[in-house]
């Protein structure tokens, strides 16, 4: 068991889940660093998994430790955890690694757990749209946010933007779900904010 993941909360049933014993997690060439006074998260092109491969569902992050904190906050959600996969896609997600998803996890469940601000809402709509096929381009055209596909565009206002507004304005359906803590930007930032109390 990790001392600082038991501080903030974490069962050792998770952290056995989750396999931690130090708080680096990889992505290949790449990794992600956390303690109690830092968090590095790689932009990169590979994925940290944890989790069952041969999953119902696919809970989608983008750092292995907001992936413990949301399940941390969220077991009583799950009554098996043996039929989730976590996957961690850093701070940019990639059309490599939504390539790889798709054909790894056919019509699996997926549930997308990115911040509560704009980048987060951004990489919920990114990853959707590269789950269901779609090639998105994002442009920051002051005070909105322009979205482009193949076939059209359309611009947004920052605070009316999410992956719902998004999908209805280009007529998609992809079924994956967002979930977003409540009073926190990140279930990271509350799990942290919950080990202080």
């Amino acid at each position: 068991m990790n001392a600082i993941l038991t501080e903030l909360g974490v069962p050792g049933e998770l952290q056995a889940f989750f396999q931690v014993t130090d708080l680096v997690f990889s992505y290949g060439p790449d990794s992600e660093y956390f303690d109690k006074d830092f968090h590095r998260i790689p932009a990169t092109s590979n994925v940290w998994m944890a989790g069952n491969d041969l999953t119902r569902e696919v809970v989608i992050t983008y750092s292995a430790m907001e992936a413990i904190a949301y399940l941390t906050l969220n077991k009583h959600r799950y009554s098996r955890m043996d039929t989730l996969a976590f996957v961690a896609v850093g701070n940019l997600p990639h059309d490599g690694q939504l390539q790889w998803m798709r054909s790894a996890w056919l019509k699996k469940k997926y549930t997308l757990v990115f911040g509560n601000g704009l980048l987060g809402r951004l990489a919920d709509i990114k990853v959707a749209a590269g789950l269901a096929d779609r090639r998105v381009r994002l442009y920051w055209n002051s005070p909105n946010i322009r979205i482009e596909t193949e076939n059209s565009h359309h611009e947004f206002a920052m605070d009316n933007l999410s992956l719902n507004v998004f999908e209805k304005a280009f007529g998609i359906r992809s079924g994956i779900r967002t979930h977003k803590p409540i009073r926190f930007d990140t279930f990271l930032d509350q799990l942290k904010h919950n080990g202080k109390q």
